[in-house]
């Protein structure tokens, strides 16, 4: 028993060092000085291993960026997407292979092959044979507030008042009778035969469980995954989320970005902390070991096999983090067994992975626009981590 208690002294001892360590490690990277701020947090199945937050949330107040700062973070909240898919599929409100149009209000087919249906797994898998039209990019990010002071507006950042519902948004881009339809949203392959990553169908997959359950996107996540994990800080929209926590984004180091939302926002409008999506991360680990609480573990196993072969792809790339060499259910699967998704929007880049031979993972939030150097220090933290990740 004394020895024991003597054990764990130690190893509390020497994990503290470790931690401090890195944490210096990290500092030394910051001061590289291309980005404003930043998050990191390494889990395992037990819990959070090491969390940290460096630089500025506000640079012009003086404000920390912590484990606890908020921000949206891209394109990860598409991974909530496959969890509440298959959420309702245990509850019997849905089936993966069901025909997307099945749940839709309006029709959604490929103009190139009519007769061929569109699956709710092929959105999944990125293989729907629907693009991202340029309408996506021009008008899909919209304002928080008509006046911004000196906040940079971006050119493709559309005033407050021209905010359009989700689901009018998918029908304008999607259905024949939309205003933005074009039949070059779609490629000319059939259903299920190409990868083609696709915002537009994320954010369709959402609209199908809306209509599935007949429970927003927002509420339903909020049910099933949210208040299970006691992932308190995190929410859809700014009203959900205390907003004081919030951080600035930045273009550069200098320039402050406006703040905005995303119309099609459940395929990268997740507000969270590090803190917060640790816990999210821990349960997908645990999940992925057949241990999970939000989902059973038959649905755990659909969520993280892969789906695609080299026939869906023209050319594969094999590094350690693509998220898009191979895809479970909005899962992104690497060739050297690293599990999670990137993301990317303006002021925005983000990483989570866990790797499925340790159990061991990782996530990085960071709140400016990454330049040529910004890239490197991005880098150089990531790797910084998976250094630290076997010692922890």
């Amino acid at each position: 028993m004394i020895l024991n208690v003597l054990l764990c002294q130690s190893y509390g001892q020497t994990n503290d060092s470790i931690a401090r360590k890195l944490t210096k490690d990290l500092e030394q990277i910051y001061a590289q000085g291309h980005i404003n701020g930043f998050s990191v947090a390494i889990v395992n199945q037990d819990g959070i291993l090491f969390e940290k937050g460096l630089g500025y949330s506000d640079r012009q107040e003086n404000k920390k960026y912590t484990k606890n700062t908020i921000q949206n973070i891209a394109s990860i909240s598409k991974t909530f997407i496959g969890i509440a898919l298959l959420k309702a599929q245990e509850l019997g409100k849905l089936n993966l292979d069901d025909p997307i149009n099945k749940y839709l209000p309006f029709k959604v087919t490929n103009p190139y092959f009519p007769n061929t249906s569109i699956t709710i797994r092929q959105l999944t898998t990125h293989t729907s044979s629907i693009k991202d039209p340029s309408r996506y990019e021009k008008s899909g990010y919209v304002l928080k507030e008509k006046n911004n002071g000196k906040a940079k507006v971006n050119s493709n950042f559309r005033s407050p008042d021209e905010i359009i519902e989700h689901g009018q948004f998918l029908k304008e881009i999607l259905n024949t009778e939309g205003k933005w339809y074009k039949k070059k949203n779609f490629l000319n392959n059939q259903p299920g035969k190409k990868f083609e990553y696709s915002n537009i169908a994320a954010g369709l997959a959402a609209f199908v469980l809306e209509n599935a359950t007949g429970e927003s996107f927002s509420e339903f996540t909020k049910t099933h995954i949210f208040k299970p994990l006691k992932m308190s800080q995190s929410g859809w929209f700014f009203h959900e989320v205390d907003f004081s926590k919030h951080t600035k984004l930045y273009s550069n180091k200098e320039t402050e970005l406006a703040f905005y939302r995303l119309v099609n926002y459940p395929d990268g409008g997740l507000i969270t902390s590090s803190a917060d999506l640790g816990k999210y991360l821990v349960e997908l680990i645990t999940g992925y070991m057949e241990n999970g609480k939000i989902l059973n573990k038959e649905s755990y196993k659909e969520l993280f096999k892969p789906q695609l072969t080299d026939e869906n792809h023209e050319k594969r790339n094999e590094g350690p983090y693509n998220d898009e060499y191979n895809m479970g259910v909005f899962m992104g699967i690497s060739a050297q067994g690293q599990i999670g998704h990137t993301g990317g929007d303006p002021g925005v880049a983000t990483y989570m992975f866990f790797n499925t031979k340790t159990k061991v993972g990782k996530i990085l939030f960071v709140n400016t626009d990454l330049n040529k150097e910004g890239v490197k220090e991005f880098i150089d933290i990531w790797r910084k981590l998976e250094e630290y990740e076997v010692k922890l």
